[in-house]
């Protein structure tokens, strides 16, 4: 098991910040992910669209895990990583917990979110803040990935600041 994110980690990271402008541009949270699996191939993609869809679940990490349960045989999820460009709510660790997608890399932490959240006067959300190593036991967590997070705290403030 890889210990470290790398450089091929980090082209998949920024991919995910990209998808965050995205999802801030459509009205969502900036939040961004992709699912790989373990030969490196993109295998899905998606962004949040809980603002556009109506539904305050509609989380692409959500999503992507149960696009894998649909998708891909035990194995290959066992072998897949899901970035993201921040650590999964305890809703979408539970749910790469339950599906066996082997990996997650994140850009920003749930501490550094909360932080920044706090630092712009936005309310704390109705779920606790844990750690999705907390959640998902079985699930290889790296992160956060200090080249990008400025990015992704950028994202937030247009967010709040909108």
């Amino acid at each position: 098991m890889t210990m470290a994110i790398t450089d091929g980690d980090r082209r998949w990271l920024a991919r995910c910040v990209e998808l965050a402008e995205e999802a801030l541009d459509n009205g969502d949270g900036p939040f961004g992910s992709v699912l790989v699996d373990g030969e490196d191939t993109l295998r899905a993609e998606g962004r949040n669209r809980e603002v556009s869809g109506g539904d305050e679940t509609r989380h692409p990490e959500l999503e992507l895990a149960q696009w894998a349960a649909r998708n891909m045989s035990a194995a290959e999820r066992a072998a897949a990583t899901l970035y993201t460009s921040g650590e999964h709510c305890a809703m979408c660790s539970a749910a790469q917990g339950w599906v066996g997608v082997g990996r997650l890399v994140f850009v920003m932490s749930t501490p550094q979110l909360v932080a920044l959240q706090a630092e712009l006067g936005r309310p704390a959300g109705p779920v606790a803040p844990l750690r999705a190593s907390e959640v998902a036991v079985d699930v290889e967590v790296l992160g956060p990935e200090p080249s990008l997070v400025e990015a992704v705290a950028e994202l937030h403030r247009r967010a709040l600041a909108g």
